[in-house]
């Protein structure tokens, strides 16, 4: 979702010891390769996602024999939420014939979108990476859904305009965006940009470099300084919990803190104490333990004593989050079963999987999610959805449901997300025009 380069000297590798997710002699086997980070300065927000990922794929090979009789060989490749290292990993999974790629970091995926279409193995970065890559026609191995960082901004300002009575209110309002200094802090900028031209309030940006994510109080004082109407957080990792105490420690209403769905994480808010009550992120998709799916998780994975997470955890948004992606992934790979006809499926296969994505709400019931997370459907034009979020609320111990689905301004947000696409096509020299074959038209 961001990049940053954190020397921390721990070697590379692939995290070993997944018994139940890999056996030994498995006669037939799909390869897939999953970026993490266990270490480093983001991995209070990578583990919980990490955790959810692998338990979901876990559970399906426990209980299913893995995804259309083939059991899935799930193996981590260690980043510590490093560009350099992911790219290494890039390099691991496509030594391993890895059906999909995910970065799990902006600068990541920036780095690796150049190399998909060369190596055949899709790129699947879910809600974060570079926006324009939604942009099926420009960015065929590419997938970003649920939502981009220009839909999150989109939200974020129709969420705002909610709270103050009506766009039109938003006129002499100070709207500050405080962002991790790297590509994913960047992201949301031109679209809060253009809707601040439009609706008449001045955007502020606060950018946090990585160094100083734990670090923040003169960025607080010059948002209280500057007399901010609402703050934005466009945070990861270590970043999250501290501007949240931070805003409490400065006395500024922490309802009118709103973070993007990567600082909504148990962790983010819960280090603050009282402080932290009140505090808002985006949100697609429910937590808790109430659903089929995880409820299959505890029985097949957890009560076996397979899983890297303490039970207490299993639910919650971030940990969710892992069994979210790990659900589209999944599906990805039924379809291209489906689609190829085969049971051992390569990345070729699975990047028509991806274009082919239609989880309806029957779907994400026969999947033991009823009313988890909202439809999901891609295209070959459009490998996003811009789909609806909601807004959570943070009581002191848990987070709420607080709004009602919110959709993003499509008309607005997709033709800039096209502009993008064809300047960053001219701006690569020799960028393909997308080839391959299409299974479903928009």
């Amino acid at each position: 979702m961001k990049t940053t380069s954190l020397a921390l000297g721990l070697g590379l590798g692939l995290v070993a010891g997944f018994a139940a997710v890999s056996p030994v002699g498995a006669q037939e086997s799909i390869n897939f390769v999953h970026n993490t980070y266990r270490t480093g300065a983001f991995s209070g927000s990578g583990i919980p996602v990490a955790d959810g990922v692998r338990d979901y794929f876990t559970m399906l090979n426990n209980r299913d024999g893995g995804i259309g009789g083939v059991r899935i060989n799930f193996e981590e490749c260690e980043t510590q939420y490093d560009t350099r290292r992911s790219v290494e990993c890039w390099e691991q999974a496509k030594a391993k014939n890895s059906v999909v790629y995910v970065p799990w970091s902006t600068g990541a995926a920036l780095a690796t979108i150049p190399r998909a279409h060369i190596d055949k193995m899709p790129i699947f970065s879910m809600a974060y990476g570079l926006s324009a890559s939604a942009v099926g026609g420009t960015f065929p191995w590419v997938f970003n859904p649920p939502l981009t960082y220009w839909d999150g901004a989109s939200v974020w300002i129709q969420y705002i305009a909610q709270r103050e009575g009506g766009l039109a209110n938003l006129r002499g309002k100070t709207i500050g965006l405080v962002l991790l200094d790297a590509p994913f802090g960047r992201e949301p900028i031109p679209v809060l940009e253009a809707l601040a031209r439009e609706h008449g309030f001045t955007l502020k940006t606060y950018p946090i470099p990585p160094a100083e994510m734990q670090n923040q109080s003169s960025t607080w004082l010059a948002i209280r300084r500057d007399r901010t109407d609402w703050v934005l957080v466009q945070g990861w990792g270590a970043m999250n919990p501290t501007a949240v105490r931070e805003a409490g420690r400065t006395g500024f209403p922490r309802d009118k803190v709103i973070g993007i769905w990567w600082a909504g994480g148990d962790d983010d808010a819960r280090p603050a104490g009282p402080d932290a009550r009140g505090y808002l992120a985006l949100s697609w998709h429910q937590v808790g333990t109430n659903f089929p799916v995880i409820q299959d998780i505890l029985r097949h994975v957890v009560d076996r004593g397979q899983s890297n997470s303490a039970r207490e955890k299993i639910g919650e948004n971030l940990y969710n989050r892992g069994v979210y992606q790990g659900m589209l992934i999944a599906e990805a790979i039924r379809n291209a079963q489906r689609l190829s006809g085969k049971r051992v499926v390569t990345g070729e296969d699975v990047r028509r999987g991806f274009e082919a994505l239609n989880i309806t709400a029957a779907r994400w019931t026969e999947l033991g999610a009823p009313d988890f997370a909202a439809p999901v459907a891609l295209s070959c034009e459009d490998h996003n959805g811009h789909h609806a979020a909601f807004v959570i609320q943070w009581d002191g111990t848990k987070w709420n449901r607080a709004s009602d689905w919110i959709r993003p301004d499509r008309a607005r947000i997709r033709p800039l997300l096209e502009d993008a696409a064809r300047a960053f096509a001219t701006s690569n020299a020799g960028w393909p025009a997308r080839s391959e074959s299409c299974d479903q038209r928009s």
